[in-house]
């Protein structure tokens, strides 16, 4: 007796692909004219999980797809090393929002009370097409909008001056805990979106999402810090779902790269977080003067073996704590920021 559900299954995948498998990995290096090996490494980099030489499982998309990759990197656009780190970054960032939207219309099929295989597959057909055309849509905006931002680094030492910003989640593991495998992944989800509300609202922009930790950049340190005690506020307040969280920001020269960033700045704001007390946000002295312009001697008076008054600067109030000996930061001066 057939499965309905494989059946459905096999439908979806021939829709997904243009067409039913037809081809295998060496027939399509062969049409493609791409040595296996170059293949295999490219496939292994987008997280494709590994075929026999004899299993057909590819269709005449994935022959078009390696002459493309090809051509890309015979016009000097995608070098070796470029190659591997695009194609690493497609590879996640596309298997996430698969893994996602597959789960999506899984629990819409089931949730249906009808033929949940003839569901699956009837919403694969008419959520897919308009699904990849707001993904081509999203995409170009994101596009127009980072051109400006990568070309004047580009145009320049290919570094970039930003606000760095890190908020974590207190008491994640012991929460974690208590909640079942579904209420955990809604728990994080609706954190990072609230978090990106809050970042996108203050003109910022979230970089990634590390398990119970987001990780945020803006080109204006105040709105950072803004948005870090806005969250920090939400976290504190108990009628709000928003969890508590500390956070830490930092400000100097970071090095962008495919979407990320990296550098001292970085390291320095994740530092920083993890020095912060629940519902604080922590600076350090280049965040602190850009935010009050204050001159390195005004603290010359200041001992550095207890906590100090608040000192406030318009809109700021910092509150100077104990320097403290990080990983890389044998005497960390930091600052306690509040409005």
């Amino acid at each position: 007796m057939t499965d309905p559900f494989q059946e459905a299954l096999a439908e979806v995948e021939g829709f997904l692909l243009g067409e039913p498998p037809s081809l295998t990995r060496v027939e399509v290096c062969e049409r493609a004219g791409v040595p296996l090996e170059v293949a295999q490494e490219l496939w292994r980099l987008l997280g494709f999980p590994h075929t026999d030489d004899d299993l057909v499982a590819f269709t005449p998309a994935d022959v078009e797809a390696l002459r493309l990759s090809s051509d890309l990197m015979a016009l000097g656009i995608l070098s070796p090393e470029r190659q591997a780190a695009l194609v690493r970054t497609w590879g996640r960032s596309f298997a996430r929002l698969a893994e996602w939207q597959t789960t999506l219309l899984t629990d819409v099929a089931l949730e249906s009370g009808r033929d949940p295989a003839a569901q699956l597959t009837g919403l694969t057909e008419q959520v897919l097409p308009r699904v990849a055309t707001l993904q081509d849509y999203v995409w170009r905006r994101h596009l127009a909008s980072a051109t400006s931002r990568v070309m004047g680094v580009a145009s320049g030492a290919g570094s970039a001056v930003l606000a760095v910003g890190f908020v974590d989640i207190v008491g994640f593991t012991s929460r974690s805990r208590s909640l079942s495998e579904v209420e955990l992944v809604a728990w994080v989800e609706q954190f990072e979106a609230a978090c990106t509300d809050v970042v996108t609202e203050h003109g910022g922009r979230v970089i990634k999402n590390i398990g119970d930790e987001v990780l945020f950049v803006s080109e204006d340190v105040a709105a950072a810090t803004r948005a870090a005690l806005e969250m920090v506020r939400r976290g504190s307040d108990d009628d709000d779902a928003f969890p508590q969280v500390r956070a830490g920001v930092a400000y100097g020269e970071v090095v962008p790269r495919l979407g990320d960033v990296f550098g001292p700045t970085v390291n320095l704001a994740s530092r920083l977080t993890s020095l912060a007390r629940p519902g604080s946000v922590l600076v350090e002295r280049g965040a602190r003067d850009a935010l009050g312009g204050i001159h390195p001697h005004d603290d010359e008076h200041e001992e550095d073996d207890h906590d100090h008054p608040d000192r406030e600067t318009g809109e700021w109030r910092f509150r100077r704590l104990r320097r403290a000996a990080v990983k890389g930061y044998s005497r960390l001066e930091v600052w306690v920021v509040r409005t």
